[in-house]
This record gives structure tokens, sequence and C-alpha cells, in this order.
């Protein structure tokens, strides 16, 4: 019985939690989702409170990436987490995109309960900063590659939406306006 009651107490603590994270969250339809974020100047105790609360975030929502814009900063920073270790990118930049490409379904804490077809290179390699101004280089691939591009698309004003089929778009924003009007809005779905 007790353990029933923890259990219980640690699910409506999650539940709490998610919500809250879903709240900070910029969905679609948000202007400063189209905006091209602005690079990073001063690697301070503010830009590390930023990446802790960002990965905070993403963990609760959850999902396994979040940029800036998501929450309303216009910075050109990234967080994610494929392996449970977060890391933080600030300033990266993307280049050696391979010449395969995958297409896979992707959803996104900012276009909240659907999923989309997207296109994207299997491998790349990453060149930023971690938020205490340490210089990162690394080749990533497969999920990793994949969400880095994702992430990065944020910082450029671009969504999954942008990056599918006329058609996936299409049923993606009906399916969205059908939650908003039946009142489901952020209620389910995680997304990258």
């Amino acid at each position: 019985m007790a353990e029933t009651t923890q259990t219980e107490r640690d699910q409506v603590e999650l539940s709490r939690r998610e919500r809250e994270a879903r709240r900070e969250i910029r969905v679609i339809g948000d202007p400063v989702l189209r905006e091209h974020a602005l690079t990073v100047t001063a690697f301070d105790r503010g830009l590390r409170k930023l990446a802790k609360r960002m990965i905070r975030i993403m963990h609760d929502a959850p999902g396994v990436g979040l940029a800036a814009p998501q929450v309303g900063v216009l910075q050109r920073v990234l967080v994610y987490d494929v392996d449970d270790d977060p890391r933080a990118l600030v300033n990266p930049e993307l280049d050696e995109l391979s010449d395969e490409i995958e297409e896979t379904d992707e959803g996104c804490l900012s276009v909240p309960g659907v999923t989309m077809p997207v296109s994207r290179p299997v491998s790349l390699r990453v060149r930023a900063f971690d938020a205490a101004g340490e210089p990162l280089e690394f080749h990533a691939e497969g999920l990793e590659a994949r969400v880095i591009q994702h992430e990065f698309d944020h910082l450029e004003g671009v969504l999954i939406v942008d990056r599918t089929s006329r058609s996936a778009r299409a049923a993606a924003l009906r399916e969205l306006r059908e939650r908003e009007d039946a009142g489901l809005r952020g209620a389910v779905g995680g997304g990258l």
C-alpha cells in the first residue's frame, strides 16, 4: 500500500513538472520561433543558468533537445540529451554534412502532438562552445546528428513544418487546429 502511494505521488509530481515545462515552451504561431537567434558574446553565469534551465525543461517536457528560442530567448544556444549525458552547444556551426540522407518522423516540443517525415543528413561535424566558453569540435551521426540539426533549425527560425512535404505539413497543421479546437493544444506528445 505504501509503495502504491509513493508511486502515485511520483506520477503526480512528474505530471506537474511536465505541465510546468510545457507552459515555458513557445509553440507554433509564436513569432519568436521565426526569429534568427543572436550570437552569444558573454559566457557568464547567466548563460550557464540558461543552459541548466533549458536542460531541466527539456527533460521535464519530455524531449531530447531544446533551443533557446523555444523558451523565448533569442540566443544561439541549444541543449540535447540522447545518451543520458546532456550537452549544451553555444554558437554552433554545422558542416561536413553527409551526402547520405535519411527520412524519419520527427516531433517537436513547439509543434506539440504531431510528427512528420523530415529528411536530414545522417552525419555532420559540429563546432561550438560549451556554456563555460570552452571550444568543442566533434562528429555526430544518427540520432545525435538529427537532434542537433533539428535544434539548429530553431536557431535559424525554421520549424519541422518547413522541412516536410506540403501534404505532411497540411495534415500536421490540420491536426493542430483540431486539437486546439478541442482544447488539447500542447496536452500530449513529446518531441525533439
